[in-house]
């Protein structure tokens, strides 16, 4: 929800795009690569110079320019196979690109707890220290199934903390229609634009292979061979391609969301459905 909010986009599309762009990924990966596309934050930045200087309108042009050649890029690592990108990509500078994603997002975290803005509002500051301290001190204190959701348990918190100091708006709740369609919107195309953000694909591309290996392991079964990373990757950017087609913003794979599966251990339930195929009913769990 946040990506739409930060381009002043309604997020009715993107939830559409969300669910529209995770079943295709199911079906081009044949359902062998378990994952959740959301709304990715790695746009955020290149795609706020573009739609600054010439609108969303062409900010949507890019992010079907950088599906489009994440597409072809999956088709490459299929014909030539995945090993060369280990010399361009190499696992050392993997790890810092995808924690620039979200060193990139200081400044907007920053922004919307209103610690920029030229008058600090009381208000501002008390919900943003309810949140992040809730986050911080959660994530030591907490046990059992709380230990691994303190985020989803500060923002409950925060959003407690904005009723409280009466920070909470629901005018536009209660106006707001039971059932509406997304906004559609198309695209337009600047070269110069598409150039400030084709270089994105580096680093989705990183956090995508980072997200497929930490799944595989987490599945028992090595993904970038099964069902390859040719098909993950083009499902990936086939999703970000057709977002950007329909107006919406571009869709990847979600570390979060990795989290959630091995949380749930229903992987681990998959897993024993996969082993039960190879041995016979007689033969003890343990052993198995």
């Amino acid at each position: 929800m946040l990506v739409p909010f930060v381009f002043g986009i309604n997020p009715a599309i993107v939830l559409f795009m969300n669910g529209l762009g995770t079943l295709l990924f199911i079906l081009i990966t044949k359902g062998r690569a378990p994952a959740y596309l959301g709304s990715s934050f790695a746009f955020l930045a290149p795609a706020g110079i573009v739609i600054s200087k010439w609108g969303y309108d062409y900010a949507l042009g890019c992010f079907v320019a950088v599906g489009f050649c994440g597409c072809v890029l999956a088709l490459i690592i299929y014909k030539f196979g995945s090993e060369w990108i280990n010399v361009v990509l190499p696992p050392a500078a993997m790890g810092p690109v995808v924690a620039l994603i979200g060193l990139e997002l200081a400044g907007t975290a920053a922004s919307n707890a209103g610690l920029k803005d030229e008058v600090l509002l009381p208000a501002n500051i008390i919900v943003f220290l309810v949140t992040l301290l809730t986050a911080v001190i959660g994530s030591v204190v907490f046990r059992g199934f709380l230990s691994v959701i303190p985020i989803l348990i500060a923002i409950i918190a925060g959003y407690v903390a904005s009723l409280a100091c009466g920070i909470v708006d629901f005018s536009e709740v209660a106006a707001a229609p039971l059932f509406a369609l997304p906004n559609f919107q198309t695209p337009k195309f600047n070269m110069q634009a598409i150039a400030i953000v084709l270089p994105v694909l580096l680093v989705i591309t990183s956090e995508h292979i980072g997200h497929q290996i930490v799944t595989s392991k987490i599945v028992g079964r090595d993904l970038l061979k099964d069902p390859g990373l040719h098909r993950s990757l083009f499902a990936d950017n086939f999703s970000t391609m057709i977002s950007g087609l329909i107006g919406s913003v571009p869709t990847t794979t979600y570390g979060e969301n990795i989290g959630v599966m091995a949380m749930t251990k229903v992987l681990q339930c998959l897993r024993y459905r996969r082993v039960q195929r190879y041995y016979p009913s007689s033969v003890p769990l343990s052993a198995r």
